[in-house]
């Protein structure tokens, strides 16, 4: 026990005297408001930089479940800061959803509809609602609930379909970003939209309200048709890999493993299990747990690290915090004594290499041969503080009674 209450501590330090601050002091945009759109990783603040929706949805979910689990009322009124920018500027009021990224001014700039994307903000959304019952906040979730569910939702093959132009038409270049193969489904949109549902479920259950029960049993029910499509259909039953690109009907377009989403996979598929609550799920759910997180083990490195996937050998920022969730993950449910001795063993890599301690933050990724990259943003379109920040949330509430 005293390893997990110094581990439960170093995170709490670094959310509240690293991570958080950084945001604070350095991103948040006082003058036009909402938060800069980029800092390169050589510390450069780009002021002017279009600001992406993933970033903004990522950040009202950090500040919202730093507030529930800190009850900082600073934290509260970042998130509702970041909740009014989004619904003002991101929202397309029109169409329905919201968009892919604004200029710096807040005008439309890419006004594309992300599966993706829309996961995040539904992500965040329900979070604030958790956060503070907000009964707004709820109501957002929900439409984005149905936005997606009527919009991305393919019902020939099941599954989500990756991206729509803004009146929701078909798009031909689907892609999530440049480094992705342009197919209709993907692991990556699942795992993020499985991620925001469980998470609205999760919040109607904690409200627990009569007049609320068909919306609880609607969202339970996706949530429980994204988990078999993940068994069925995501993960590769012969390597327990999670395959990364799909056609629409399921034939499989990439075989690559990326560890850092099975790691990430493997936590987030038992919480979805977990929160539906039933037993014979769990039961059906959790070999398979075991099994994707076994495979992922495949990156483990004997600095303690895990390299992001195949053929990238970069010790990535947020493959290192979902790592650390995931083996915590199977320490906890599973009593697995070794996991937690690689998840330390993962912390500590974090802290000597990846925590910035100079500006805050922690730097996108450390090469194999152990420099600091500097090449990719300190904070920016894909650089939030949602993986990291979840890490230390998720130790502080996982272990808060362990004294």
């Amino acid at each position: 026990m005293e390893q997990i209450k110094r581990l439960v501590a170093e995170v709490q330090t670094c959310l509240t005297q690293n991570i958080l601050p950084f945001w604070l002091e350095q991103m948040r945009d006082n003058e036009q408001g909402g938060w800069y759109g980029r800092m390169t990783g050589r510390g450069e603040l780009q002021k002017d930089a279009p600001r992406g929706g993933v970033l903004n949805a990522r950040l009202l979910w950090t500040f919202s479940a730093a507030y529930r689990v800190l009850r900082d009322e600073s934290l509260l009124e970042t998130a509702l800061w970041t909740k009014d920018y989004i619904e003002r500027y991101f929202v397309d009021h029109q169409m329905g959803g919201t968009y892919w990224s604004v200029s710096a001014d807040g005008s439309p700039l890419d006004t594309k509809k992300q599966t993706y994307a829309l996961g995040f903000m539904l992500y965040g959304f329900s979070e604030l609602a958790r956060a503070t019952g907000e009964k707004h906040a709820l109501e957002i979730a929900l439409e984005l609930f149905d936005v997606i569910e009527a919009h991305a939702w393919e019902p020939e093959y099941g599954g989500y379909v990756e991206a729509f132009t803004r009146d929701w038409h078909p798009l031909a270049d689907m892609r999530l970003s440049a480094k992705d193969d342009n197919w209709p489904k993907s692991q990556n949109t699942h795992l993020h939209v499985i991620e925001p549902y469980t998470n609205l479920l999760r919040a109607l259950k904690e409200r627990d309200r009569r007049d609320e029960r068909a919306l609880t049993q609607r969202v339970e029910a996706a949530v429980r048709r994204l988990i078999d499509i993940f068994v069925s259909r995501i993960m590769n039953h012969q390597t327990h890999h999670l395959d990364l690109f799909f056609d629409l009907d399921w034939t499989r377009k990439s075989t690559m493993a990326s560890y850092g989403h099975d790691i990430e996979c493997s936590w987030l598929l038992h919480e979805a299990a977990l929160v539906v609550g039933d037993h014979e799920l769990l039961a059906q759910v959790e070999p398979i747990v075991q099994a994707i997180a076994a495979a992922s083990e495949g990156g483990l490195q004997n600095d303690g690290s895990m390299v992001y996937e195949t053929g990238d050998d970069d010790r990535h920022w947020w493959v290192q915090a979902e790592t650390i969730v995931g083996l915590v993950n199977l320490y906890q449910h599973f009593s697995d004594d070794a996991a937690l001795a690689k998840a330390l063993r993962c912390w500590d890599y974090v802290k000597t290499y990846l925590i910035d301690h100079e500006r805050g933050e922690w730097h996108w990724s450390v090469r194999a041969d152990g420099r600091v990259n500097l090449d990719d943003d300190h904070a920016g379109p894909w650089k939030c503080p949602y993986h990291n920040s979840r890490m230390c949330l998720e130790i502080m509430e996982r272990f808060a009674d362990v004294k």
